[in-house]
């Protein structure tokens, strides 16, 4: 399965054609994608044909679409990374420049199981929509800026391209007021820039978003940026860009993280089950996809429900 924009197809079809004769499969079934579809349907017409792996080749947003149909049918996922941010690859130790590596694992990988997220979509009109999500789904600043990136300058840039988006949306927008309940506990409010509900924790560019969020641990890491002032920008990079990216990797660093903890710019908490809403309509994002505005979101964590190919090596290098 492939996202025709970003695949080489031509050679993608030699390695997989030549690792099929090899590994003596019958011929592979080649589906795309649509502007309409990201993959649900394709992945499920796949099933339906009697798919032993879905090979899918394209971005976050495709490989979301494609886990969506795959979960809970025991058909595993072979990822090729051909995305902006590639994030689930990033995770998970996949190289994003060796193809022949990343079709010998559709192959002769083995079966690692990881968790979903799923999130459903409260609408002003009060419909719901409920989709699955592989890293991160948000709603407040990290969703606004998904919503104003300027697709040229995506296709230059990149990931950066987000950042552009972000700091544009932190100048003009103010802080977005929630409330929330976690694992059915009271309800609480809390003025956020954003709020994120996270599978795995690394971002582009080596960040560390969320340093305890595991893909196979049963949980979702919910993570509140909070305003705090003229300068909480700076305390908030100060948290994810130097404690979680610099400090965290050495013994001493994470002692000084213990001596001088503050949680009050970044706020982290750990959920099977979470619900939030606001007072107005705000956009909301699934692994980088924006997926338009709602009053409430509400989820759980399906634990195990997507199985990946992997290499061994690869555990080693996520």
């Amino acid at each position: 399965m492939y996202q025709p924009q970003k695949t080489d197809l031509a050679t993608l079809r030699s390695v997989v054609t030549r690792e099929a004769r090899k590994a003596g499969w019958a011929p592979t079934r080649w589906y795309e994608t649509s502007k309409d579809d990201a993959g649900v349907s394709a992945a499920r017409r796949a099933v339906e044909a009697g798919a032993s792996v879905v090979l899918a080749s394209g971005g976050d947003g495709t490989l979301r679409a494609v886990a969506e149909a795959l979960r809970g049918t025991g058909i595993p996922i072979a990822i090729v990374p051909q995305g902006t941010g590639n994030l689930l690859a990033r995770n998970l130790g996949i190289p994003l420049n060796r193809l022949d590596e990343i079709v010998e694992a559709a192959f002769y990988g083995r079966n690692r199981a990881i968790d979903l997220g799923l999130l459903t979509i409260i609408r002003e009109d009060e419909t719901e929509d409920r989709h699955a999500f592989l890293v991160l789904a948000g709603m407040g600043l990290d969703a606004r800026a998904i919503s104003a990136t300027r697709a040229t300058l995506k296709k230059r840039l990149g990931w950066l391209a987000y950042v552009d988006a972000g700091v544009r949306t932190m100048l003009k927008d103010r802080p977005l007021q929630i409330h929330y309940s976690v694992d059915s506990s009271e309800v609480k409010s809390l003025s956020v820039y954003t709020v994120m509900i996270g599978n795995c924790g690394l971002m582009p560019g080596g960040v560390l978003l969320i340093p305890d969020a595991k893909l196979d641990d049963g949980k979702l890491d919910v993570v509140a940026l909070r305003p705090l002032g003229a300068f909480s920008w700076l305390r908030i990079w100060n948290k994810i860009g130097w404690e979680n990216g610099v400090l965290r990797k050495t013994r001493t660093g994470r002692r000084i993280i213990d001596l001088a903890n503050d949680t009050r710019s970044v706020t982290y908490l750990r959920a099977t089950r979470y619900a939030l809403a606001v007072p107005r309509p705000e956009p909301v994002q699934l692994d980088g996809d924006d997926f338009g505005f709602a009053t409430a979101v509400s989820g759980a964590v399906d634990p195990g429900a997507l199985l990946v190919r992997v290499l061994p090596q690869w555990r080693a290098a996520a």
